[in-house]
């Protein structure tokens, strides 16, 4: 092998913190995977060592929450979906109250703390559904969070409800919203974009969302789905969006990548395997220095790869997903409990900590 002084020195000041550029992500994407994997195992404990009392380096955190879907009516038709229905189909749906009732009980008797809420865009659900649906559930239970509503459902809602996104988000937060999550970042480059959901949200819109509720002090999480019709450059891309985001505006609390599920989905592309999600993920701990949490995907990866994940810069092993429909209309159907996380977690030497949305210890 020939000597290359420049990498050599790239590598070192990788491992001492420094932020890089997006050729120089694209030098390390290319590294061996182990070597790949170091570097994201060093930045994951650069970026932990301070938190829980100088402890984070120890610490491997999870979540108890469920994903309450509460409708399947979409009208976007993205091309990777195999959930959405179109109203009028034989299994389409809209939750009611007293549905949503019974899946936050079970969830709160499982130690849940939280409900992740999302759906499709539903063309005819009125804005006071929303707020009624959010009151409703704050006022029965109050400890629990609610961390509801993707990016794309909020410029669904803008264009429904004909209000700026500043007044929707606030009415929203005022009437119980907790957080928002990442969903539907898929790729953050508009060509993928119009290849896969021409009538989802581009680029912008969905930073957009994410700027106006950090600036109303609304927490969110960042994701990335790939492996289907973008380019690795495009991946990193993707990454450079997120973290100039959040130098701007700093509400993102969490990154989560997870891989395309192909089956029974419209779009046909090539799906990658556990090396390519693991290679990525470590890519995302280096390039993202300003996010400090990065999730294994375990729920597209299985329980194996999701525990090594937490080798190549992971420091939470997510949520143990009571309920999920998306991913598993896609052909994913793995499941674990707070045992198989707390497992996992110890396997690997580290202690397992249940967490809130905050990343605050919750044991």
């Amino acid at each position: 092998m020939i000597y290359d002084a420049s990498l050599d020195d790239l590598l070192q000041e990788v491992w001492n913190g420094r932020r890089v550029t997006p050729a120089e992500a694209l030098r390390l994407y290319h590294l061996p995977l182990e070597e790949l994997g170091a570097l994201a195992h060093r930045r994951r404990e650069l970026a932990k060592a301070a938190a829980y009392d100088g402890r984070g380096n120890e610490v491997v955190t999870y979540i108890v929450d469920r994903n309450v879907n509460y409708t399947n009516v979409c009208n976007v038709y993205c091309k990777f979906c195999a959930f959405y229905r179109v109203d009028g189909d034989d299994d389409a749906y809209v939750i009611t109250h007293e549905e949503m009732d019974r899946k936050i009980e079970e969830t709160v008797a499982l130690g849940g703390t939280q409900i992740l809420m999302q759906g499709g865009h539903h063309p005819k659900l009125t804005k006071q559904w929303y707020l009624d649906l959010l009151a409703h559930i704050k006022a029965k239970f109050p400890a629990v969070n609610i961390h509801g509503f993707s990016p794309s459902e909020f410029i669904h809602f803008r264009e429904v409800f004909g209000e700026p996104l500043e007044k929707i988000i606030a009415d929203f937060h005022a009437a119980g919203l907790g957080s928002i999550p990442g969903g539907g970042g898929e790729i953050l480059v508009d060509r993928v974009r119009q290849r896969i959901a021409p009538l989802k949200a581009m680029s912008d819109d969905w930073l957009a969302v994410m700027d106006v509720a950090h600036r109303l002090g609304l927490k969110s999480s960042a994701t990335m789905m790939f492996g289907h019709v973008e380019t690795v450059e495009e991946r990193i891309e993707h990454l450079e969006r997120i973290r100039a985001q959040q130098d701007a505006s700093g509400g993102f609390t969490a990154f989560i990548a997870w891989t395309f599920q192909a089956e029974n989905t419209r779009l046909k592309a090539p799906t990658v395997g556990a090396h390519e999600y693991l290679r990525t993920q470590a890519l995302s701990r280096i390039y993202l220095d300003n996010i400090p949490n990065i999730q294994s995907s375990w729920v597209t990866q299985g329980l194996d790869i999701g525990q090594v994940a937490l080798r190549f810069g992971a420091n939470d092993l997510g949520s143990i997903m009571i309920e999920e429909n998306v991913v598993s209309q896609a052909g994913t159907t793995f499941k674990m409990g707070v045992a198989d996380m707390q497992r996992l977690i110890s396997e690997l030497g580290y202690e397992p900590h249940q967490r809130d949305n905050w990343y605050r210890l919750l044991n």
